[in-house]
């Protein structure tokens, strides 16, 4: 199995690369999270890669970190996501909103991403409980229920997730939900 390649990156057409490895040329499909963090063509890149075999193909799939790839592994394992689905996934939200979006249970912020309806969203949460989000862990200072209210309280009001989980990052211990919240909107208007 292919595990990681490094050389010249010679075409960039996404969500495909063309990887130049000592005169073999590599076509691998990236997560836009990774494209949008590539040098330029003709530079030196290095990827962790999925190999697939199927029947009718072998498949390349790479990513910027070992995390990435390690979720990508999580996802491709649940029971009617491929790789294209994984892919639009972490092209959809990072590492860290999927975990955070697993541990508060939360299928709304899943059903964002194209190509992943209800069923298919709560299936991951459901899969990938207690398999994300350990790591990651939760929004300090609050109950999960009340994380949870106070980020579908911040997203209803029309900021994003990122904007969202960065104002709880600092949220006093204990908060309530509407103790949550204002602090949540005092750290958005000063940043």
């Amino acid at each position: 199995m292919i595990g990681r390649i490094s050389g010249i990156l010679l075409e960039k057409n996404p969500p495909q690369l063309l990887v130049d490895c000592n005169g073999v040329g590599y076509e691998v499909d990236v997560p836009m999270s990774t494209y949008y963090n590539l040098p330029h063509t003709g530079e030196k890149v290095t990827l962790f890669t999925h190999q697939a075999i199927r029947e009718d193909a072998h498949l390349l799939f790479g990513f910027g970190n070992a995390n990435e790839r390690a979720v990508f592994r999580q996802l491709i394992k649940i029971t009617g996501v491929g790789a294209r689905t994984a892919l639009s996934i972490l092209s959809g939200m990072t590492v860290a909103d999927l975990a955070q979006a697993v541990t508060l249970q939360e299928a709304g912020r899943l059903v964002k991403v194209p190509g992943i309806g209800k069923k298919t969203a709560e299936r991951l949460l459901l899969e990938l409980k207690g398999k994300l989000g350990a790591d990651i862990g939760a929004v300090a200072g609050a109950q999960p229920d009340a994380q949870s209210d106070i980020l579908n309280a911040l997203l209803a009001l029309g900021y994003s997730d990122k904007e969202a989980v960065a104002s709880l990052k600092n949220m006093p211990a204990g908060s309530s939900v509407s103790d949550g919240i204002k602090f949540a909107l005092k750290a958005l208007s000063k940043g």
